[in-house]
């Protein structure tokens, strides 16, 4: 089934090229369906190639959905162009009367500061706050995580000495979760961060508990126990060359980072990396979509104030 976006939208091209079904706004309305809602909430810097990646996984499920762009209103990106975001995106004054069955954060650039320091960060904690009385399920990536888990637990994050930066080896705790069904005891995913949590002070939680984890890059996957809030630390919705981009980026800018580990082949950075975590973004995306947004979430969108009654 089809992620339905608005028209023009410049992913269009690209995910029909990779036969993704995109159906344009005005044939999904007129189709006698109700659609899954998603609203993503796109702090990336390179919000077209961000809003590329994570269509392309929402539209590998057999569910039609429905998707929103959401932009901070307290912050000016400087990596896109006002025309896109006013064309394509929307504010929080201007989604906040509407429910959605789940919604996605992602990461952003600023791990570096105190969450308190971000700019966006006040208008941030409104919307996380709005999402647990009207959005069913949400999904957290990376910076997006950490901020999650300092805002609804407290949970604090920790500074590297280095940039995490890699494919990383990941094993599963809770084999039976729906949300890595049919993921093979090890699986792989990059991660690109400067930050990240502890298992003590996950532990410390009793709602929250720990999916997957890695010897290498920390705790990974983490979640509520009612399923209704996400925490991924990883990226599974990089593209093969997004790791590369970004290293080629900070040595253009001068910065002393190292190769990303278990990326490039003989860890030749002009050597093309191997895509090997396509099959497990997949299955993430598409389990978080079937287990608990598609089959959990009310029918009625209103009647997500009875979870609160």
């Amino acid at each position: 089934m089809p992620i339905k976006v608005q028209s023009q939208l410049p992913a269009i091209k690209i995910l029909e090229s990779e036969n993704i079904f995109v159906m344009p706004e005005e044939r999904a309305m007129a189709q006698d369906i109700r659609p899954l809602k998603i609203i993503i909430l796109n702090l990336m810097p390179t919000k077209i190639e961000t809003e590329t990646q994570l269509l392309r996984l929402l539209g590998n499920s057999p569910l039609q959905v429905d998707i929103e762009l959401l932009q901070m209103a307290t912050h000016t990106s400087k990596n896109t162009s006002s025309e896109h975001l006013t064309h394509f995106y929307k504010t929080f004054d201007e989604v906040k009367d509407t429910k959605f069955d789940g919604m996605i954060i992602t990461g952003a650039p600023v791990e570096l500061m105190d969450f308190e320091e971000v700019d966006y960060w006040d208008e941030l904690c409104t919307i996380m706050k709005w999402a647990r009385k009207n959005v069913y399920s949400t999904l957290h990536i990376c910076w997006g995580a950490q901020a999650g888990l300092y805002f609804n637990y407290g949970v604090r994050k920790y500074q590297y000495e280095e940039k995490l930066s890699g494919i990383y080896n990941h094993k599963i705790l809770q084999p039976l979760h729906p949300l890595l069904r049919g993921f093979d005891d090890g699986f792989e995913i990059p991660h690109s961060r400067y930050t990240g949590v502890v298992r003590e002070d996950i532990e410390k939680q009793q709602n929250l508990e720990i999916l997957a984890d890695s010897d290498e890059a920390g705790v990974s996957v983490v979640c509520s126990k009612n399923g209704r809030e996400f925490y991924v630390l990883g990226h599974a919705e990089y593209d093969f060359d997004t790791l590369a981009k970004e290293y080629f980026r900070d040595k253009n800018k001068g910065l002393d980072v190292k190769l990303p580990r278990h990326y490039f082949p003989d860890d030749n950075p002009y050597k093309k990396p191997p895509m090997v975590w396509r099959s497990y973004a997949t299955l993430l995306f598409t389990n978080w979509l079937n287990y608990y947004v598609y089959q959990q979430t009310p029918y009625d969108l209103e009647d997500l104030k009875k979870l609160y009654e």
